[in-house]
């Protein structure tokens, strides 16, 4: 084991990466039950949540073990928050609509965009991208998918209600364009269970932050639980529900449900793209992020090397994911806890890869865990993600207008590619006039010109609702 994963070269042992391993998994186990909750969006999806739960442990379970067997590498994966809930947005807005766009359609997406990931990396095309794209832009693809997260926890909580008094019907499930003081958001009830619950999760997996637990949001989850219990919040028929056994039931997972048929939807153009564009840039960062905090970059052309190879590792990983039955699956940034514990090896990653699939026998507990306690888990990595907005320069307006744009589209439209879109074409425009004026030089790589280009006719050709 010493000379397969080169513990020692790496300055590390046995118990040490095993403890790694532990902590990353305590890091970054809430998955498992806010996962199922977000693709099957609290109920209101019907690709049951014990299929999605099997695809989450056994997504996070094989692909992080691969990750530290044949890269030696200390990173983590499992379904990736932000993508799952746009995932669920894209599903529930369609539903009554003349295109619907069914979970197996997601999936689909999930798979193809997982393909292209792989395409982009063996033919290095990721780099050109990667350097294309100014830094406060991809700063800002993080702040906003954190925003887009905290709504999601806050309308599922209860804690944020919509209230609407317009002055003619509202047709259900339609876009309307309601006056700015017809429709306004309030905070909900405090008498209701499930806000006072989604408030308690916050203070605990804040305090347990503060007080810089390991694993502060899974412990936070777990005392939401315990109150939740107390209130006589929880429903106890999980333990014995034959829909979620205690022995793996394999026959539930939703493997390779792909619609084929439904691949030239209009609709999942636009899912591809932002499943494959969003993926691409928050890989890069939690792998490089995780690479310098582990010693890995000390040699930059080995470090380098060893990213790329993780980088494939992670592409086969969304599409794996998506024929397991979940939405993207990614490198995590609590992986960073592990590498904080010691961990600089894939004995890190196996480690945590085989606590996840040891948790496929837990799912009737994990499923005892209330809709409140996930909803507060969602805020705080909204929180966590947010953290990225301090290195975006906003003295100076042609990169913070499109910073700007980029993370409070995605939250308000409630959906992460017009944030996207946004900030690209909005900075194409004001660096290109920044230039012609000869105020300051700034950059365009040639590719932001060709995404600029293709998103404008994306709207033009498809439209901007749906």
């Amino acid at each position: 084991m010493n000379r397969f994963f080169k513990l020692k070269e790496n300055g590390t042992t046995v118990r040490t990466e095993i403890m790694a391993g532990i902590t990353t998994f305590m890091a970054m186990a809430y998955i498992l039950s806010v996962n199922p909750s977000t693709l099957t969006a609290f109920g209101r999806i019907d690709m049951g949540w014990y299929s999605v739960f099997l695809a989450t442990a056994l997504a996070a379970g094989i692909f992080t073990i691969a990750m530290g067997v044949f890269i030696n590498f200390p990173v983590a994966l499992a379904p990736g928050m932000g993508l799952n809930a746009y995932f669920a947005s894209v599903v529930l807005s369609s539903a009554t609509t003349e295109h619907e766009f069914t979970w197996q359609m997601g999936l689909t997406a999930v798979f193809i965009s997982g393909i292209i990931f792989i395409l982009l990396t063996i033919t290095r095309v990721r780099q050109i991208l990667l350097t294309a794209i100014p830094d406060s832009l991809k700063h800002a693809i993080t702040v906003g998918i954190g925003m887009f997260i905290t709504i999601i926890g806050l309308k599922n909580s209860g804690l944020m209600t919509i209230g609407v008094e317009a002055g003619s019907d509202i047709a259900a499930n339609k876009f309307t364009d309601v006056l700015s003081f017809e429709t306004v958001i309030h905070m909900g009830s405090l008498e209701n269970t499930n806000v006072q619950l989604v408030i308690i999760g916050l203070l605990l997996i804040s305090i347990l932050m503060v007080l810089r637990v390991r694993g502060a949001i899974l412990f936070g989850i777990l005392g939401t639980t315990l109150a939740a219990i107390l209130m006589g919040a929880v429903d106890f028929s999980s333990l014995s529900n034959p829909q979620t056994p205690w022995v793996p039931d394999f026959t539930q997972l939703n493997f390779w449900e792909f619609d084929w048929e439904g691949i030239m939807h209009t609709g999942i153009v636009s899912a591809i793209a932002t499943f494959t564009f969003v993926e691409l840039f928050d890989t890069f960062g939690t792998l490089v992020g995780t690479a310098e905090r582990a010693g890995i970059m000390k040699n930059p052309e080995e470090g380098k090397k060893r990213v790329g190879n993780a980088m494939f590792v992670d592409a086969v990983a969304v599409a794996g994911g998506a024929m397991l039955g979940t939405s993207t699956t990614t490198a995590y940034v609590e992986s960073a806890a592990g590498v904080a514990e010691g961990g600089r090896t894939g004995l890190t990653a196996v480690t945590t890869g085989i606590c996840f699939l040891l948790a496929l026998f837990l799912a009737p507990v994990v499923a005892l865990i209330p809709g409140p306690a996930t909803a507060a888990a969602l805020i705080i990595v909204g929180v966590l993600m947010a953290q990225s907005i301090r290195d975006i320069d906003f003295q100076d307006m042609v990169l913070a207008i499109p910073a700007f744009l980029t993370f409070v589209i995605m939250p308000f439209t409630y959906n992460i590619a017009n944030g996207i879109s946004f900030g690209i074409v909005t900075y194409v425009i004001l660096a290109c006039v920044a230039n012609v004026a000869g105020k300051k030089k700034y950059d365009i790589h040639w590719m932001m010109w060709v995404l600029a280009i293709l998103i404008v006719l994306r709207y033009v050709l498809i439209g901007s609702q749906g």
